[in-house]
């Protein structure tokens, strides 16, 4: 296989690149996509990052070259974010990335669903992460096995790491009608969030359906086909049962 003649350390397996990024984290972000993803979100707009074998490898110096061209524009209120897929597949990678970007001086973030083992490796990593943008993808189990294929015990778990070791996180939620804006669930999530004590924010991501195009490009069904998209007086519902402006 391919994998055994990298040395996962110092290659990944990268989508794609936004070099001025604006939505993932704070301030202008170099945001990273990582190949690959473990989940089978109904809602995922980049159905394309899944399967592992597919993008490109990138070397370690050749990424971080690429992220030091852009340190005058992404400092001193930006910087870099990982996302995917489930960038956490590929801890080994972004922990000595991290390691290298931290002596840099530049700020570091993490966009995961956490739906991982908490291994020594992600302990690891998640001291030189300034930031984890944590997508709760539903905070009722069975609906989340239903909703991404996978329980929400191992986020839940991973989210109370966070806040046990005074990591930053933004709680991101994506609202989708019939699914995750029930307001039990909302509430339930509300009072889980509470529990928390690193929280700095929390976004509702209206859900929408622009990434169908790439579930059909693969010849595949897109499973929310007719769901209705999220406007704005879903979203200010969903703040008013969370409590949030």
């Amino acid at each position: 296989m391919e994998n055994d003649k990298k040395d996962l350390r110092y290659y990944a397996k990268v989508h794609s690149i936004e070099s001025f990024g604006t939505v993932d984290g704070p301030g202008i972000r170099f945001v990273l996509f990582l190949q690959g993803c473990h989940l089978e979100c109904k809602y995922c707009h980049n159905r394309d990052t899944w399967d592992i074998n597919l993008g490109n490898y990138q070397s370690l110096n050749e990424l971080f070259d690429k992220i030091m061209r852009y340190k005058n524009y992404i400092q001193p209120n930006g910087g870099v974010t990982i996302s995917g897929g489930e960038p956490l597949l590929q801890v080994k990678f972004i922990l000595e990335l991290f390691t290298k970007l931290k002596k840099e001086g530049i700020h570091t973030c993490i966009d995961t669903s956490g739906i991982v083992a908490i291994t020594q490796d992600i302990k690891d990593l998640l001291k030189v992460t300034d930031l984890v943008l944590l997508d709760i993808k539903h905070i009722d189990d069975e609906k989340c096995k239903e909703l991404v294929g996978r329980s929400n015990k191992l986020e839940l778990e991973f989210a109370r790491y966070l806040s046990d070791n005074n990591i930053p996180i933004w709680i991101r939620q994506v609202l989708i009608p019939g699914y995750t804006d029930d307001k039990n669930d909302l509430l339930k999530l509300k009072d889980f969030i509470n529990s928390l004590k690193t929280v700095q924010k929390i976004e509702i991501l209206p859900y929408h359906s622009a990434g169908e195009f790439k579930w059909k490009k693969l010849g595949l069904k897109y499973p929310l086909d007719g769901v209705k998209q999220a406007d704005d007086n879903d979203v200010k519902r969903a703040k008013e049962i969370l409590g949030i402006t």
